[in-house]
């Protein structure tokens, strides 16, 4: 399928002003919508080489428009004072959202642009530099492969399968992907970066957040000079989880994660020598997907939910006789009922009673059990189904069979990036980066717009069993003509 839309720009070894570039943050915390635990913000890179100006600009929210605070309209809201204002093409915009789940202000879209020109008006000659980071220990991939062959995942919406059942999990990206910018007197004027991470964390008071994204940038900033604005580009966390994400035993809390991050990323950032370059080069293409159909798999789902259902079985106990019972007989498996002597008494007397007991109690547990179990997977199922509902709905109302998506790609030097207005999981990301032509090339998902999950096509292949392939509106074939069409943007840099 042949792009609708293609804008080329670019401006490689521009004048002898070389690039310049600006960064400003703007609060954009809704401080009325309950106890706030830290500040979220608009962030704005501004751009310029020779006749090019662009923008990256980076908010503290779940998404673009779609789902959250941030209404439709906004992306082209921004885009249209920016042209008028400041003269910017909105192919040269792009906004990336972190996922986090705060509460961003109405406004937004004011704010974003305020800190777009506040970011201009500080322009100044700057060089670049490129460098990776590495953490390992702030996400795990979600996603569950099963002995049977099926695929779950790991979400606070429902319970976890037994785990003699999962075979095995699936895989992260631990690179983080930095670029710096230094203005003339080797101050640092910015810091954005690249990570995959799920930052829904949370924390222990339960206050408006930017989670783990508001910790790393915070750390980042305050250790590379007064100034500098640290702009975190959210990468292919579609199946990521914060690490520990399921931890009964202690509070929520997104300040070690973003600690870690933050830090791993300051030691990429000083490894870095700023350099002189002038090359900038944006490309923005519209090109389109193809919908699912989920009609089959719902009524599939649907009669599964009925024979789960089905499978529910009458057991003499209730929880308050089951919880006591399994607290009895894992202390004592041979004598739960009583003392052992007992036992011993009815066996000399040639009774059997207390055996008996034990044996109808273990099979009374055994039932409530396997109701338990099947109640988790109704759950599982029907919460998928919604999802799946839901989706389905959407893309028959839009009356087409693919849907539009905005790609960009984008040299700043030898920093190279692609974007994706979806959550693209980790294996798409890794795909990319490995194809790519270029040494530092990162991928950014979350951006210009949100089309919800992008599973790999063996992913949406399990469709009804995990979010991921459940909250998703494309197609199992739609990964190989993404990754073709990324390839080719890649190329063109």
């Amino acid at each position: 399928m042949a792009g609708l839309l293609s804008f080329v720009l670019a401006f490689p070894n521009a004048s002898a002003a070389g690039l310049e570039a600006g960064a400003a943050m703007v609060d954009i915390t809704d401080y009325e919508a309950g106890p706030v635990n830290d500040v979220l913000y608009a962030k704005a890179l501004v751009l310029r080489s020779g006749d090019i100006t662009a923008v990256i600009a980076t908010v503290d929210a779940v998404a673009i428009e779609e789902i959250g605070p941030i209404k439709s309209g906004y992306l082209d809201n921004v885009r249209s004072q920016l042209q008028e204002q400041l003269q910017i093409d909105p192919h040269n915009v792009i906004v990336n959202a972190s996922h986090c789940h705060g509460i961003v202000v109405a406004d937004v879209a004011d704010r974003t642009v305020q800190a777009v020109k506040e970011a201009a008006e500080k322009l100044t000659p700057v060089k670049i530099g490129v460098g990776v980071g590495h953490e390992d220990r702030v996400s795990a991939n979600r996603r569950l492969k099963l002995k049977s062959g099926r695929e779950l995942d790991v979400r606070h919406a429902y319970s976890l399968p037994p785990d003699e059942e999962v075979a095995s999990v699936g895989p992260i990206d631990p690179q983080i992907g930095v670029l710096r910018l230094d203005d003339e007197d080797e101050n640092t004027v910015a810091v954005v970066y690249n990570f995959a991470v799920h930052p829904i964390q949370g924390v222990p008071g339960g206050g408006n957040t930017a989670d783990i994204i508001g910790y790393a940038s915070k750390v980042i900033e305050d250790n590379a000079g007064e100034g500098t604005v640290a702009l975190f580009l959210q990468g292919c966390a579609g199946d990521l989880n914060p690490a520990f994400y399921k931890d009964v035993d202690h509070p929520r809390d997104a300040e070690p994660l973003g600690n870690y991050l933050g830090l791993s990323t300051l030691e990429a950032y000083r490894a870095i020598e700023p350099q002189e370059d002038d090359r900038l080069v944006i490309i923005n293409e519209t090109r389109e997907l193809p919908r699912a159909d989920f009609a089959q798999r719902i009524a599939e789902l649907e009669a599964e939910l009925d024979r789960l259902l089905g499978t529910l079985g009458g057991t003499s106990m209730n929880l308050k006789t089951f919880l006591s019972s399994v607290t009895k007989y894992s202390l004592a498996d041979e004598f739960p009922s009583y003392y052992s002597h007992r036992y011993l008494h009815e066996e000399m007397l040639g009774r059997d009673h207390l055996k008996r007991l034990d044996a109808e109690n273990l099979r009374n547990m055994e039932r409530y059990i396997e109701n338990i179990y099947t109640m988790e997977e109704l759950t599982r199922v029907q919460t998928n189904l919604r999802l799946l509902r839901k989706n389905q709905a959407k893309n028959v109302a839009a009356g087409k069979r693919t849907i539009d998506v905005e790609l960009t790609a984008w040299r700043i030097g030898d920093f190279v990036l692609t974007t994706f207005p979806g959550e693209l999981v980790v294996r798409i990301g890794l795909n990319i980066k490995e194809a790519s032509p270029h040494e530092h090339t990162f991928v950014a998902g979350y951006t210009n717009g949100y089309i919800y999950y992008a599973p790999t096509t063996e992913q949406a292949l399990n469709v009804g069993g995990a979010q991921e392939d459940s909250d998703c509106l494309l197609a199992p074939e739609w990964q190989p003509i993404y990754e073709e069409y990324a390839a080719e943007l890649l190329k063109q840099l």
